[in-house]
């Protein structure tokens, strides 16, 4: 196969007419959100306080948006988004742009490039997924994104730059920025408009030849690919979807495990896990912790209430049995393919699913589930971006939310109407 690379097909990231909200810095703070997957129920009712015009009612449509649509809530938020358009909440720009967005925490600044990002099959080897995807949330981003027509929140692409695209990146730190905005969370946002046609020219002969990994949103992407298939070839704005490129070695994001919740009572995960590998003596979960981050090989911890294990030293050969083809591989190296492959499907004999494994994105989220529902917190380190590259390169696919990237791009920055295209 010819490398898309070589032939200047690879990256292509187009300037869009953007959908904006018409706000002050302090309005538009309360009209971001963060992305439809880590809103709980009381996040989502938190925001639709602070704002009745908060992105979440589009993103994450419930019942005070099915009234809209004779019961549907993706109908419901079609109207809402029209709604909006016509009372002048949002408006469409006149030029298309590329934009330079900018997330800023006091100990971090990522900031990288909003654009459409033409769509590829995985086997190009242009952008690169490193997990696997779930039907349910792709069907529910879906049907949102029929309904709608519209991308309401970018994916997450990192790639390693320099180059035309890094540069325009960088040189805006002395322009006014097109918006501001400061979220609940601590999160500075500034955003920046490119208009000119020279600057566009200039990243698309930069991004050409490279590739990108889908640092967040793979079932965003996943529903781009599948609403562009549905279209049956027929070229149209679903060719493209909207993203937000970094480049990390200037403006890399951080990257944290997440962590599980396993279907198997204290007595019981310890009783399995001591017959394959070596369990420490029980210490708080902060010695836990400082443990975990201090051990060569699989590590994970085991964690109920106040008390916690190390699990280490897993025999190789119950390793090599389970893992199979992909034991000495990048893939099998990891310690979160590890974890599902050997511990939870061949150790603890359970089906890898989210009814058996569940997902916490902080250690106090995961033992608070855990203790909730009578199950083992199992807290892991998180795995390195080289090793995600690694993977993703090789074409092979990590457990399903194997990584968390932050700061995450706040929705509602920037909307894309298929329309306006």
């Amino acid at each position: 196969m010819t490398d898309p690379l070589a032939t200047g097909r690879g990256l292509s990231l187009a300037p869009f007419r953007a959908t904006r909200f018409c706000a002050d810095a302090d309005t538009l703070g309360r009209q971001l959100s963060p992305p439809y997957d880590v809103i709980s129920g009381a996040d989502r009712a938190a925001l639709v306080q602070a704002s009745p015009t908060n992105v979440v009612r589009l993103i994450l449509p419930e019942q005070d948006e099915a009234r809209f649509g004779d019961g549907d809530r993706y109908a419901g938020a079609k109207a809402v988004l029209q709604d909006w358009l016509s009372r002048g909440v949002l408006a469409v720009d006149d030029e298309a742009a590329l934009f330079v967005y900018e997330m800023s925490t006091p100990d971090s600044v990522t900031r990288g490039l909003l654009g459409a990002v033409e769509l590829r099959d995985p086997e190009d080897g242009v952008i690169l997924p490193h997990e696997n995807t779930m039907a349910g949330p792709v069907s529910d981003r879906l049907a949102l994104m029929s309904a709608t027509e519209a991308n309401l929140e970018p994916i997450y692409l990192v790639y390693d730059g320099g180059g035309a695209a890094s540069e325009l990146v960088a040189s805006v730190s002395d322009l006014d920025p097109t918006s501001t905005a400061n979220t609940p969370d601590g999160v500075g946002h500034r955003l920046w408009a490119i208009t000119d046609p020279a600057a566009h020219a200039a990243v698309a002969a930069d991004l050409a030849g490279r590739r990108a990994l889908i640092a967040d949103g793979h079932h965003r992407y996943a529903t781009y690919r599948q609403l562009q298939a549905d279209h049956h070839g027929e070229p149209g704005p679903w060719d493209r979807g909207l993203t937000l490129l970094v480049d990390t070695s200037s403006y890399g994001p951080q990257v944290h495990p997440i962590h599980r919740v396993v279907a198997l009572e204290w007595n019981r995960i310890l009783e399995l896990t001591s017959a394959a590998a070596e369990i420490s003596e029980p210490m708080s979960v902060a010695a836990a912790e400082k443990s975990l981050s201090q051990v060569e090989g699989f590590a994970v911890v085991l964690a109920h209430e106040d008390e916690a294990v190390l699990v280490s030293g897993l025999s190789a050969e119950i390793q090599r049995q389970a893992l199979g083809a992909a034991a000495g591989t990048a893939l099998g190296e990891l310690d979160i393919t590890i974890l599902h492959r050997v511990l939870v499907e061949h150790v603890w004999q359970l089906s890898d699913t989210v009814d058996n494994v569940g997902y916490a994105h902080s250690v106090s989220e995961a033992l608070a589930e855990a203790l909730d529902t009578g199950r083992t917190a199992v807290l892991v380190r998180p795995t390195p971006v080289q090793a995600v590259a690694a993977v993703a390169a090789a074409g092979e696919r990590m457990p399903r939310k194997s990584t968390l990237f932050t700061p995450k791009p706040a929705s509602g920055v920037v909307l894309r109407r298929f329309a306006d295209q």
